[in-house]
C-alpha cells in the first residue's frame, strides 16, 4: 500500500495500487500522475469565446447590412433600384405620335426649360414581351371568323377609355374579333360623336393586329343574327368566369353584345392579358389626327408665350346634376341643375340625403365661377405683387 497526499490541496486522497506497479514507476511519473494539470488559457480559446458571444453576431449582421446599404447607394443611386432596361428593348422613339411634346422643344432663351422636359420613366422602357403561349394563341385566334364581341362603352372620356381598353382584352379572352366599340350617346349632352371621332381607328387596328382581330362592323354572314345582349356583368370579374359565362352563347349565337363594362374585368389578370390591357391603353389608343393636332398647338402656345393657368373648370350641367351642388352662375341657371335632379334622381353619384349646403361644407362640391375667379385673382396677386 502507498498514502500520498496532494500538494496545494488540503483533503488528502488514498490509492490502493500493487508493490510490483509502485517500484516500476519512478518518482517524477508518479507524481506527474497525481498532479491535477493546469488549465492553459491560449489566445485560440478566448477567441472561440468571443466569437460564441451574441454580441459578436449581433455586430457582423449590422456591418454586413451597413455594406451593403452603402452597395446600393453607390452602384445603383438613390431613384433607380431595378434595371434600366428589364427586358432588353429599344426605347420608343415616336414621341410625338402619340400625342406628347418632345423632350427636346427649348424656350425661346435657348436654354431648356425643365417644366416641358418629357419624363424619362426613372429609366424604365417600355416591357411588352409576350410569352410563347400567347404568340401561339394568336395564330388561332386571328383566323377565327364566326365569333364577334360588340361593346357599347357610357360615360365620360375617362370612363369610355377604361371600357374600350377592357372589351380588347375580354375579346382576347373569347378567342373573338372586337367589332369597333360603340360609343353611347350622353344622355345630357347629346354627343353623337363616334370611335373614328375620337381615336385613331386605324392606328387601332395596327397596333392590336397580332392580339385581336379588330373589325369595323359586322360582316354579312352575321347581319342578320340577333346579338346576345348582357347587362348583369359582375365586377372584377375574372377571364374563368368571363369563358364559363359567355363563351358557350357565343359559339351558339355567333354574335355578343356587352354593356356598362365601367370595372367589370379584373385587375389581377394573368401577364399576358395584363400586357395588352397596357398596349390597348398606351399605345392603340391615340386621338385622332386633328384632335392631337389641336392639343399640340395648344400645348406649343403655352409652351412659347408666357405663364398659362391650366384649370378645368368642371361646368358641364352633367357634374352639377350628379354631385348634387349649385354652379353659382345665376338663380335661373341653379333652378335648371334642380329641376334636372329631379327628373332624373339616379344621376346623384351619391349621400342623397345631403343638402347642398351640407356637401359644400363638406368639401364635396367643386369651385363654382366666383370660387374660380377669386382663386385666379389671388394667384395673379401673389405671382406678380
Amino acid at each position: 500500500m502507498c498514502e500520498m497526499a496532494l500538494s496545494k490541496n488540503k483533503h488528502r486522497s488514498y490509492i490502493s495500487v500493487p508493490s510490483q506497479i509502485i517500484n516500476s514507476i519512478s518518482q517524477s511519473s508518479l507524481d506527474s500522475l497525481l498532479q491535477t494539470p493546469k488549465k492553459k488559457h491560449s489566445s485560440f480559446s478566448k477567441l472561440r469565446v468571443f466569437f460564441k458571444a451574441p454580441r459578436f453576431f449581433i455586430s457582423l449582421i449590422s456591418l454586413l447590412g451597413f455594406l451593403w446599404v452603402l452597395k446600393m447607394w453607390f452602384n445603383l443611386g438613390l431613384t433607380m433600384p431595378f434595371s434600366h432596361n428589364p427586358c432588353s428593348i429599344s426605347e420608343d422613339k415616336s414621341i410625338i405620335s402619340s400625342g406628347i411634346l418632345s423632350s427636346e422643344l427649348k424656350i425661346e432663351s435657348g436654354e431648356v426649360d425643365e417644366f416641358w422636359k418629357q419624363p424619362d420613366g426613372m429609366g424604365f422602357m417600355p416591357c411588352l414581351d409576350f410569352s410563347g403561349k400567347y404568340r401561339k394563341e394568336s395564330l388561332e385566334i386571328l383566323k377565327d371568323r364566326t365569333k364577334y364581341l360588340m361593346v357599347v362603352v357610357a360615360g365620360g372620356m375617362n370612363q369610355q377609355r377604361n371600357q374600350i381598353v377592357d372589351a380588347v382584352v375580354i375579346a382576347r379572352i373569347l378567342g373573338a374579333s372586337l367589332v369597333v366599340p360603340i360609343l353611347q350617346v350622353n344622355v345630357i349632352w347629346g354627343d353623337e360623336s363616334e370611335f373614328a371621332d375620337i381615336f385613331d381607328l386605324d392606328h387601332f387596328k395596327n397596333v392590336l393586329a397580332n392580339d385581336v382581330r379588330i373589325v369595323s362592323s359586322l360582316p354579312s354572314t352575321h347581319l342578320m343574327t340577333r346579338p346576345v345582349e348582357e347587362k348583369r356583368t359582375p365586377l372584377h370579374a375574372s377571364p374563368q368566369w368571363i369563358r364559363s359565362r359567355y363563351l358557350r352563347r357565343l359559339r351558339r349565337d355567333g354574335v355578343l353584345l356587352l354593356r356598362g363594362l365601367d370595372a367589370r374585368l379584373s385587375n389581377d389578370l394573368p401577364s399576358d392579358l395584363q400586357k395588352l390591357r397596357c398596349k390597348v391603353a398606351f399605345d392603340a389608343l391615340r386621338f385622332a389626327p386633328r384632335i392631337q393636332e389641336l392639343g399640340n398647338k395648344l400645348t406649343e402656345r403655352m409652351r412659347s408665350k408666357g405663364h398659362y393657368l391650366a384649370l378645368h373648370l368642371r361646368m358641364e350641367k352633367d357634374v352639377w346634376v350628379r354631385t348634387g351642388c349649385h354652379p353659382g352662375l345665376s338663380h335661373d341657371y341653379d333652378e335648371v341643375i334642380n329641376n334636372e335632379r329631379k327628373a332624373r334622381p339616379e344621376l346623384l353619384t351619391s349621400r342623397s340625403n345631403m343638402s347642398y349646403h351640407d356637401r359644400k361644407l363638406a368639401g364635396l362640391c367643386p369651385l363654382n365661377a366666383l370660387e374660380v375667379v377669386m382663386y385666379v385673382s389671388i394667384n395673379a396677386l401673389v405671382k406678380f405683387h
